[in-house]
């Protein structure tokens, strides 16, 4: 999932985040905002970087957007490593 200014402030311009969601948290919110739980990924490897919790408006989660284009030109895929 990628997280950028349109999910919160704190992920505008180049504080982007690409996080493979683990869990939806219970914790209340605002309406129409949500928890996540997970890691920041590499977009580029698939590598998890950080286990991270994060706040963010629902209408700003972007579910399946394209990965940026690897060095051969095509988008990269996010392979999940066991134990991560």
């Amino acid at each position: 999932m990628l997280l950028d200014g349109r999910a919160s402030v704190q992920f505008g311009g180049d504080r982007a985040l690409w996080l493979r969601v683990s869990s939806i948290c219970d914790r209340p919110t605002y309406d129409g905002w949500i928890w996540l739980a997970g890691y920041a990924i590499n977009p580029t490897t698939g590598e998890a970087l950080a286990r991270r919790e994060v706040f963010a408006r629902i209408a700003g989660l972007q579910i399946n957007p394209q990965l940026p284009a690897g060095p051969s030109g095509t988008a990269r895929q996010t392979t999940r490593r066991r134990g991560v």
